[in-house]
């Protein structure tokens, strides 16, 4: 007679695949919730953000500073407007929001006027309630993505002492001098740090951004978690090595 143990009898092929759907969908269900309530990544397409931000830089965007309104879910479903907990932005934020002419994409710049403001560039300058924001230029350099312009360096200084670094491409540029911009109430200002390659606020929503409604908020921009020189590509392996940029990893976006 045999008396060694039976086998254990397989599974059902169908139960098999319950735990997989089930664990899958689990695992989907916590990224989501992570997405929504906690941190979101996004890339940057474009170099209006220089020299913080540059193109290629993959951030981490924080949710839960402005708290959440209906665009802080995928497709922005059609829920009840306002925002759900969270603080208001301040001047020199640099915010992540739904493009209010089209809220599938997603726009990065930086907050320079909350609502009731009145900003104005004159001549390169920026002043917010007539007040102007101190300049300190700090040298020239070329711009990262494109080498042939020459740039000037000039640190910003608010107010309440936040400093961050913005290029200037020369005098004259297209949004050097603009009319008084009164921000409306639930809308904020905001303004590309490559001034003379950005558009933003100074350009009516049509074309630009106009004010961006505090709904369309997605988060603050906190990290550069890594980043790549334009030139690499998904579909071009060597790329993610030759083009891997290691020095802005981790890097605080200010």
């Amino acid at each position: 007679m045999n008396t060694s143990p039976s086998s254990p009898a397989p599974r059902p092929l169908l139960a098999e695949t319950m735990d997989l759907v089930r664990t899958v969908g689990l695992a989907l269900l916590i990224a989501l919730v992570l997405r929504v309530f906690l941190f979101q990544p996004n890339t940057i397409p474009s170099s209006s953000m220089e020299p913080n931000l540059l193109t290629g830089d993959y951030m981490l965007v924080s949710k839960f500073d402005y708290g959440w309104s209906r665009h802080s879910v995928p497709f922005s479903p059609p829920l009840p407007a306002g925002r759900l907990n969270g603080k208001a932005p301040r001047r020199g934020d640099v915010i992540v929001f739904r493009l209010p002419r089209d809220p599938a994409q997603t726009w990065v710049k930086r907050l320079i006027g909350l609502p009731g403001d009145r900003v104005q560039v004159t001549g390169g300058l920026v002043s917010i309630n007539g007040d102007p924001v101190r300049q300190t230029r700090d040298g020239q350099t070329r711009d990262p993505d494109s080498p042939e312009i020459i740039v000037t360096r000039v640190w910003e200084t608010l107010p309440d002492g936040r400093r961050y670094l913005t290029f200037d491409r020369g005098p004259d540029g297209a949004g050097d001098n603009t009319d008084v911009f009164v921000v409306p109430e639930g809308h904020v200002f905001a303004m590309g740090d490559n001034r003379d390659n950005s558009l933003d606020s100074r350009w009516p929503e049509e074309i630009g951004v106009g004010y961006v409604p505090m709904d369309n908020l997605l988060g603050r921009a906190r990290y550069v978690l890594v980043s790549w020189r334009i030139g690499a590509s998904m579909f071009k392996p060597w790329t993610w090595v030759t083009h891997f940029q290691p020095g802005r990893m981790f890097q605080p976006v200010v």
